[in-house]
């Protein structure tokens, strides 16, 4: 195999090597973005969002309340909402 081909395999592996590390840093940035906003929509600051919190602030997250509140507690969390987002 010719010089100029081994190099563009080698390097090739090498990215796929490094899509877990760009991956993690997207979950790890996407995770405190969702904890930003979800600070700034908890107006009593209780550490849990209701439907009528999220209804102005965090429009997906009140389109799909009911799913992502799976018990019907009547809030969601930070981590529940991080743990939907990553799936």
């Amino acid at each position: 195999m010719k010089l100029l081909s081994k190099l563009v395999i080698l390097f090739g592996l090498n990215l796929l090597m490094l899509v877990p590390l760009i991956a993690q840093a997207d979950d790890a940035s996407r995770d405190k973005e969702i904890a930003e906003r979800f600070a700034k929509c908890d107006t009593n600051h209780d550490g849990r969002l209701t439907k009528e919190e999220a209804k102005g602030c965090m429009p997906r997250i009140y389109d799909h309340f009911s799913y992502i509140d799976s018990t019907n507690k009547g809030y969601v969390t930070v981590a529940e909402i991080q743990a939907m987002a990553s799936r």
